[in-house]
């Protein structure tokens, strides 16, 4: 799920949907409006699951979606070759999360760890481990 906002309120550290993948925002350059046209904002952003570079250029009054982002606690259950087994701690459901890239991060993943965990459209994203 989304929301929509104008490109002038995004900030860098924000989020936004680009090419309908959620990206963290990195660097928005604004330019001033000239003679024929309206102030444009040209927005670099790293999607949040595959870690590719994405540009985008709009208008500042146009709208852009920026994706609601779960953010919620967990502990692992197992650890299994494809991924991680996850026990959220505030509705006790299990959900099967792929391994963070991170290498630090996927050390710390041993049975017991309390974590937290974004959901993301659908997607989940173990971000730290507590």
């Amino acid at each position: 799920m989304s929301r929509p906002v104008d490109v002038g309120e995004l900030r860098v550290g924000g989020y936004m949907m680009i090419e309908g993948e959620p990206c963290r925002i990195v660097d928005i350059a604004k330019s001033k409006p000239g003679k024929h046209g309206a102030a444009k904002a040209r927005i670099v952003a790293i999607g949040v699951f595959d870690d590719q570079k994405r540009q985008f250029v709009k208008p500042v009054d146009a709208t852009a979606e920026i994706p609601i982002i779960d953010k919620r606690p967990g502990q692992v259950f197992a650890v299994n070759p494809t991924g991680v087994q996850i026990m959220d701690l505030e509705s006790y459901e299990y959900i099967d999360a792929p391994f963070p890239e991170e290498e630090d991060l996927k050390a710390k993943l041993v049975p017991g760890t309390e974590i937290e965990y974004w959901r993301i459209l659908g997607k989940v994203k173990i971000v730290r481990a507590k």
